[in-house]
């Protein structure tokens, strides 16, 4: 969308409206007063823009060249930065999700900003921090963000643990995950129950051994602790002596050759589905394994039961023949 003849006014240098244009697609699409007021447009020039449609207001001083609800998510959080003033960054759950760490579906935008702001703005969840420096932010697609270690002690303080983990797993897998970093935050913020709960996670866990994708995974690893289980390998590799590709079952206890797969309809409900997981079964049994499907509901409903079976199936020697529920 270009508006660029819109802009012009006297008093405006000629080229406002091409540095303005380049700047928002710098930003995301996303542009703040004090950028406006770089290029020569006031405050009364950009409301009477706004007020023609050639200029959209997305906070009070925000603004796009297109509707608000045309702009991308990187849009909207370079916008909720932008409204929280300077030296405000994207943190907590979007940014992780910025980070590809762990997606979120809130409308909630996560800003932190320095000290004791008491600045508020409709959509954005400002926190705020007497800790944060500039060794903790980071620019992502030239949006302000927390690094990868701030933003795993922010979120912290704002998930279970479960969720925490997924999200150290997934920075360990794009190696991205810096322990002296996280170090570092657990000790600038030790008096906070968020480093205590990171702390505890990092005495207690390995990054990268429980990425699990899906919520059923992450229901069926909770019932496995639950019943104090022995930690099984989560999606790992099985690689059969047949010539064939290695095979990715959900859960394996290699020790005891024993597979387990969680199966929703969501994901195995297509011929092509059942006729690739039988064919798995087949050549994991053939290969000396035993292999299990559980369900969502039997998690659901019969956690007692399911890990009742996985219990006697890891204290019992292996039998040829496929285990079926």
């Amino acid at each position: 969308m270009s508006d660029a003849g819109h802009l012009n006014e006297p008093g405006v240098r000629s080229d406002a409206q091409h540095r303005l244009a380049e700047l928002a697609a710098k930003q995301n699409g996303v542009f703040s007063l004090v950028h406006c007021a770089d290029f020569g447009l006031g405050v009364r020039a950009v409301q009477k823009r706004a007020a023609a449609g050639q200029l959209f207001r997305v906070y009070q001083t925000v603004y796009s060249l297109a509707p608000p609800e045309l702009l991308s998510r990187d849009g909207r959080f370079m916008a909720a930065v932008l409204a929280c003033g300077p030296g405000a960054v994207l943190s907590h759950r979007s940014a992780a999700a910025l980070h590809e760490l762990r997606p979120t579906e809130r409308s909630g935008i996560d800003v932190t900003v320095r000290g004791r702001s008491t600045r508020r703005h409709q959509g954005i969840d400002v926190h705020r921090s007497t800790t944060l420096t500039s060794a903790d932010v980071t620019l992502v697609r030239n949006i302000p963000t927390t690094t990868i270690a701030r933003t795993l002690l922010d979120l912290a303080g704002v998930v279970r643990r479960r969720p925490l983990e997924r999200a150290m797993d997934q920075a360990e897998i794009l190696e991205v995950l810096d322990h002296r970093a996280l170090e570092d935050q657990i000790k600038r913020n030790d008096k906070t129950p968020a480093a205590h709960k990171l702390r505890t996670l990092l005495d207690e866990h390995t990054a990268g051994s429980t990425p699990t994708w899906t919520e059923l995974e992450t229901a069926f690893l909770m019932l496995c602790r639950a019943a104090a289980l022995p930690q099984p390998e989560v999606n790992a590799w099985v690689v059969l002596d047949d010539g064939e590709p290695a095979i990715r079952p959900d859960f394996v206890w290699r020790a005891q050759r024993l597979a387990i797969e969680t199966d929703s309809r969501k994901y195995h409900r297509t011929r092509q589905a059942f006729e690739i997981d039988r064919r798995r079964d087949q050549r994991l049994t053939l290969g000396g394994w035993r292999i299990v499907r559980v369900t969502w509901r039997q998690i659901k409903s019969e956690p007692a039961m399911i890990a009742r079976l996985i219990a006697g199936l890891l204290s019992q020697p292996y039998r040829l023949g496929p285990t079926t529920l």
